[in-house]
C-alpha cells in the first residue's frame, strides 16, 4: 500500500503585514495543501476540488468554529512565550504542527510547538510526557502533564481520528494523490578548476519521494552527492537533483539512477545521452462530520 500522510500547520504572528495573516492554519494531504484558514477570511476554506465534492457545509462549519477557537488560543500562547522570553516588541512566531502517517499497515503521529523557528515543546506518543526544549518550555510540560489528559488525548487524536479521516481523505482525492507521473530526467556537467560538476536533474514527477543517486562503476557514491530538497512545482508535480564533483577523465565512469513510483525499476542516465528513460535490466453514516466533531479531538491548549 502507498504511504500517506496528513499534516495541519498553524502559525501565529506578532506584527502580521500584507500578504502575512496573524494567525494561519494550513492543512496537507502527502504534502498537497487541500484546506486552509487564515484570521483575514476568518474561514476554513478548500485548497483542492476532491474535498469540495465530499464534503458538506456542515464540514467547513465545524472547522471553521474549531479554527477561530485556535486563532484565540495561539495569540494568547504567543503572549505568553513572549512574556516567558522578556521581549516586548519585535516580530514573534509561534507555530504548531501535527500529524500521523499510514504505511503498510502501521500508524505513526506527533505533535509539536515551537517559537521563533525553534523547537519548544513536543509530544511523546509512547510515554504520554511532553520534551521541553528550554527552561520557559518546561512550565508548559509542566502544567500539560499535571492536567493529566493532554497528552492522553494526542494520543488517541493521532491514533484513530487522525488515520480515520486520512483514510477518507485518501479515498476522496484518490484519482489525484495515487496518479502516477514519470520523473523526466536531465544530466548535465560544468568544468572549473580542474573539477567535473555532474548534475542529474528529475522533473515533472508524482507522488514526491524520489531517491536519486550518483554511481561510480555501478557503485553508490552516497557521501560524495550533494542534494536538493524535492521542491514542488506549479502544476501540482516535484523536482529534485543530485550533484556530484568528479575528475573530468573520469566523467564515463559516472551514471545517475533514478528510483521511482512510476518507474517498474531503477533508471540509470548519463551525460551525453538522450534523458528518455533506460532501465535498468528493463464515508459512512454515523461518522463525525469533521475531524474537529469527533469527541476525542484535541483542543489547542494555552500554556500557562
Amino acid at each position: 500500500a502507498e504511504p500517506h500522510s496528513l499534516r495541519y500547520f498553524y502559525t501565529a504572528v506578532s506584527d502580521p503585514s500584507p500578504g502575512v495573516p496573524q494567525f494561519v492554519t494550513v492543512g496537507s494531504v502527502d504534502g498537497e495543501v487541500f484546506v486552509r484558514y487564515d484570521s483575514e477570511t476568518r474561514k476554513m476554506e478548500p485548497r483542492v476540488d476532491w474535498i469540495v465534492a465530499n464534503v458538506d457545509q456542515q464540514y467547513w462549519d465545524r472547522e471553521t468554529e474549531t479554527s477561530r477557537g485556535n486563532e484565540q488560543i495561539f495569540r494568547v500562547n504567543l503572549d505568553t512565550a513572549r512574556e516567558r522570553y522578556n521581549q516586548s516588541r519585535g516580530s514573534h512566531t509561534w507555530q504548531c504542527m501535527h500529524g500521523c502517517d499510514l504505511e503498510d499497515g502501521s500508524i505513526r503521529g506527533f505533535q509539536q510547538c515551537g517559537y521563533d523557528g525553534k523547537d519548544f515543546i513536543a509530544l511523546d506518543k509512547d510515554t504520554l510526557t511532553y520534551t521541553a526544549a528550554d527552561a520557559a518550555a518546561q512550565i508548559t510540560k509542566r502544567k500539560w502533564e499535571q492536567e493529566g489528559t493532554v497528552a492522553e488525548q494526542w494520543k488517541n487524536y493521532l491514533e484513530n481520528t487522525c488515520i480515520e479521516w486520512l483514510r477518507k481523505y485518501v479515498s476522496y482525492g484518490k484519482d489525484v494523490l495515487e496518479r502516477r507521473e514519470r520523473p523526466k530526467v536531465r544530466v548535465s556537467g560544468m568544468e572549473s578548476n580542474k573539477i567535473l560538476t555532474l548534475s542529474c536533474r528529475a522533473h515533472g514527477f508524482y507522488p514526491p519521494p524520489i531517491s536519486i543517486s550518483w554511481l561510480k562503476d555501478g557503485v553508490v557514491q552516497e557521501q560524495e552527492t550533494k542534494r536538493g530538497s524535492t521542491v514542488p512545482n506549479s502544476d501540482g508535480t516535484y523536482h529534485a537533483w543530485a550533484t556530484i564533483d568528479v575528475l573530468p577523465g573520469n566523467r564515463d565512469k559516472y551514471q545517475c539512477r533514478v528510483e521511482h513510483a512510476s518507474l517498474p525499476q531503477p533508471g540509470l542516465f548519463s551525460w551525453g545521452e538522450p534523458s528518455s528513460m533506460r532501465c535498468v535490466g528493463m464515508g459512512c453514516s454515523g461518522a463525525p462530520l469533521s475531524p474537529a466533531d469527533d469527541p476525542n479531538f484535541p483542543q489547542s491548549h494555552s500554556l500557562t
